[in-house]
């Protein structure tokens, strides 16, 4: 329960913090204070297991100061409990303040004691081994060079060779500690990708060079630390690889989401499962190869070589499992010879999979199953012969081949996942996952299929994985409701009925700082081609050529018909995106208006969330249309399929909810700061003319309201 104790801790915090730097208190700031204190204290020790965690649910309009506020509540409670607190985010430009502004600031202005952390993956880290092995293969030393030429190119030229050699230096005399975002330079994905590691490759502790291992010193900081900054994705990571794999255990850890509203999309994308038929062959002929490597200083093992042999031969039956797989698919999906296109697909009604290829799946499972045991039995020894010699294996043949098997018997085990996936396809499933067949073009320009699954929704996998599991969690975000209810967050996060939800005030005063327009309009973005006319003739009447606006698009084809289509002296203003990667135009707009010129920026839906364009940047937002989404992907398609099922109107029910928490993140473009103002300007009548149009009008914030 929340103490008197606590109460005051978290109170003394607060006021010290303000009185410091001389703020005020926020309504909206101190509500969500509270709300998150009474959550996370509400945990019974007698909580049996099934139940959910203590969680609440808290939309915290821009301006209220989300981070103070659940920092202030949280890490007192965590310390008090002996929890861990983890704060994740979707972004990294948030993950950032937090670490190097929002904490530090709350740490110095506050009588709060604390340590924090960030925590990143194993990707963001240099393997020394792998950084020694590549530095040997270009001597011709290495043995298991280029057994994955596709992934990991051997021809190294001579400028990465010695971007390498000044890393090895720069270790050896302390000048950089291996993480990828100390280093001195932008690198290329394909030169960082040969010296860094995963999961599946690492050899963990029994590495030779464990104490000098950048990414280990890195997590045995954040075992020590009260406070893990990290992202939604590492999460994931984690409680994929069951909890406490990466990160704390869930179940001594206090986790805050903000922005949470992408957890749930993040999810799926975490748990969708994909295999490519004809590219899987060619991997498994590099894994052939690998294998025929490996067994010369391997096979000194009896039973490696026996290991070794008979993935060998599973290989060539897998190989030709998948010869007919290929021959099914073509079937399935009815392709022509000349179709090589990704929007080609064929999706599985509920997602139950055809009796043929549920038992061509069955025998694919199995066939996996076979080779990835094979492989965790090789990888097992290897792993002894690292400690001592009782296999015959010398540690460095050990050290050197471990990674190749274990990346081999990832490739392995994801592949079973899969297939035993669509193996039990077989009913339906509440929700039903979606699973489908893509054509895609392989290599050479060849037809191939790219076998997919994916859960629609994300609630189960967080029900299982995280919200019975963690001690408490907090969600937040600027937008988190649709249509004035948490309906649709809790339906796809699959928070339930126990959940604390609450809505706190923005400090802005919308009325008097914010203005929303509806023009008059003769069309409706039902018409494309007249409403893209409308927009080529409205928008300079519409824009001050002296002020900084922002135009949204739904669609890029709208977006470059208008560019294409407006006046010549009006494109010298703007910025389109795509002609400049993201920060360069913000950068180039930003730049245009301190120099007392007019800018503005044509953008899709990166630009309508996360862009931080305050006061002078942007005076003006104009919106080209209710932002719907077309159902016309595998996973939406489904969602909508299940919907209708059970008796629901999957445009109403999905489409618009969606439609509207996408335009209040587009309309907070417009105010930033308590002193910002400006205008919005929505192009689409369809706001006023349908009979969903009012729903989502109310749902928008409390701007002065102007429409024709």
């Amino acid at each position: 329960m929340l103490t008197d104790d606590l109460k005051r801790t978290i109170q003394s915090a607060y006021s010290t913090l303000l009185e410091s730097k001389g703020l005020k208190a926020r309504y909206g700031q101190r509500l969500m204070i509270a709300e998150v204190a009474k959550t996370l204290t509400s945990n019974p020790s007698s909580r049996e297991s099934g139940e959910q965690s203590p969680i609440c649910v808290v939309e915290a309009g821009t301006g209220t100061g989300k981070t103070i506020a659940y920092a202030v509540a949280a890490i007192p409670v965590a310390k008090a409990l002996g929890k861990t607190l983890i704060i994740s985010t979707a972004t990294i430009s948030l993950q950032e303040q937090i670490v190097y502004k929002d904490l530090p600031d709350i740490l110095r202005h506050s009588d709060l004691e604390f340590s924090f952390a960030l925590a990143k993956g194993r990707g963001r880290y240099l393997c020394l081994t792998k950084l020694d092995s590549v530095l040997q293969d270009n001597s011709g030393a290495n043995q298991t060079a280029a057994l994955y030429p596709d992934e990991l190119p051997m021809q190294i030229d001579t400028q990465t060779l010695s971007v390498y050699q000044t890393m090895l230096s720069s270790l050896s005399t302390g000048d950089w500690d291996g993480d990828i975002d100390s280093w001195k330079q932008q690198l290329e994905p394909s030169v960082w990708s040969r010296v860094t590691t995963d999961h599946a490759q690492c050899t963990g502790r029994r590495c030779s060079n464990i104490s000098q291992c950048a990414f280990f010193k890195a997590r045995e900081e954040i075992n020590k630390v009260d406070v893990i900054v990290t992202n939604h994705d590492l999460v994931l990571a984690d409680l994929a690889l069951g909890g406490g794999a990466i990160l704390t255990d869930p179940d001594e850890t206090i986790y805050i989401f903000d922005e949470g509203h992408h957890l749930p999309d993040k999810t799926i994308n975490h748990f969708a499962q994909f295999s490519r038929v004809r590219s899987t062959e060619r991997w498994l002929d590099q894994a052939g190869k690998a294998i025929s490597k490996a067994q010369q200083p391997l096979s000194v093992a009896a039973s490696v070589g026996g290991y070794l042999n008979a993935i060998s031969l599973a290989i060539e039956t897998l190989k030709q499992h998948l010869g007919l797989l290929f021959n099914s698919l073509q079937e399935v999906v009815d392709v022509g010879p000349d179709d090589k296109s990704n929007d080609i697909y064929h999706r599985f009604e509920f997602g139950v999979v055809p009796e043929a290829l549920r038992l061509q799946a069955t025998e694919l499972a199995a066939q996996y199953r076979n080779i990835y045991d094979l492989l965790d039995n090789c990888c097992s020894v290897l792993e002894e012969a690292m400690e001592s010699s009782e296999h015959g294996i010398s540690r460095a043949d050990a050290e050197a081949w471990f990674p190749p098997l274990s990346i081999i018997r990832g490739r392995a085990e994801a592949n079973h996942s899969l297939w035993q996936d669509y193996s039990r396809a077989d009913k339906q499933e509440t929700p039903p996952r979606s699973r489908w067949i893509t054509v895609v073009d392989g290599m050479g320009g060849n037809l191939d299929f790219e076998v997919s699954s994916s859960p629609i929704l994300a609630a189960n996998t967080l029900t299982s994985h995280l919200w019975h599991r963690c001690y408490a969690a907090v969600i937040t975000s600027a937008t988190l409701t649709a249509l004035g209810s948490f309906d649709r967050f809790a339906m796809r996060s699959g928070t339930d009925a126990t959940t604390q939800y609450a809505i706190v005030p923005s400090p802005f005063n919308y009325q008097q700082a914010g203005e929303l327009v509806v023009p008059v309009m003769d069309c409706d973005p039902s018409d494309a081609f007249a409403h893209t006319d409308a927009l080529i003739t409205m928008l300079p009447r519409l824009l001050n050529e002296e002020e900084g606006s922002l135009v949204l698009f739904a669609s890029r084809r709208q977006m470059e018909e208008v560019y294409d289509g407006i006046a010549s002296d009006w494109q010298d203003r703007i910025i389109m995106q795509g002609q400049n990667p993201k920060h360069e135009t913000i950068r180039m707009h930003k730049e245009a208006l301190d120099a007392g010129e007019g800018s503005v920026i044509f953008g899709l839906a990166s630009f309508a969330e996360g862009v931080d364009l305050p006061g002078k940047y942007c005076d003006h937002v104009v919106i080209a249309k209710i932002p719907f989404a077309v159902p016309d992907q595998p996973v939406e398609s489904a969602l909508a399929e299940w919907i209708e099922q059970r008796g629901g109107n999957p445009f109403m029910d999905i489409a618009v909810p969606d439609a509207a928490l996408k335009l209040v993140q587009a309309s907070g473009r417009l105010l930033r700061t308590e002193t910002d103002s400006g205008r919005i300007t929505l192009l689409d009548r369809r706001i006023v003319s349908r009979r969903y149009g009012k729903a989502i009008l109310d749902s928008l914030p409390p701007f002065k309201r102007s429409v024709a």
